[in-house]
């Protein structure tokens, strides 16, 4: 919990820009706006397990296959890539996606292993 030397640091540098007392309603609305969204941000942390944003897959070793000559230039992941960034979304995101929509030009290939699959077997 803060101390009180904390909270008068606190009110010493808002008293500057406060000037009347619709200001200070303001800053308690803020304040207690800004409390409840960290507040329901650490229960929903503590309920998932992590924070937000983030997996709990971990850290992961990816072999990339490589072909002869060199040529094979992976969509999902990279060559040489060292995060992987959206990727639960893209998953997320493909549950709604049926191979027939991708057919039909409804879902953006890069965030849609139906198109992503459909052009590697294009390719071979």
């Amino acid at each position: 919990m803060t101390n009180k030397t904390d909270f008068k640091k606190l009110a010493e540098q808002m008293a500057g820009s406060m000037n009347s007392f619709e200001d200070i309603k303001d800053f308690q609305k803020q304040l207690m706006q800004s409390f409840i969204d960290t507040a329901l941000e650490a229960e929903m942390e503590d309920h998932l397990g992590y924070p937000k944003h983030e997996s709990d897959t971990g850290e992961l070793q990816i072999s990339t296959p490589r072909d002869r000559d060199s040529s094979f230039e992976p969509v999902l992941v990279s060559k040489h890539q060292t995060r992987i960034t959206g990727l639960d979304d893209k998953i997320i995101s493909n549950y709604g996606h049926s191979p027939s929509s991708c057919a039909s030009d409804n879902c953006l290939p890069d965030t849609c292993l139906s198109s992503l699959i459909r052009q590697r077997s294009d390719n071979h």
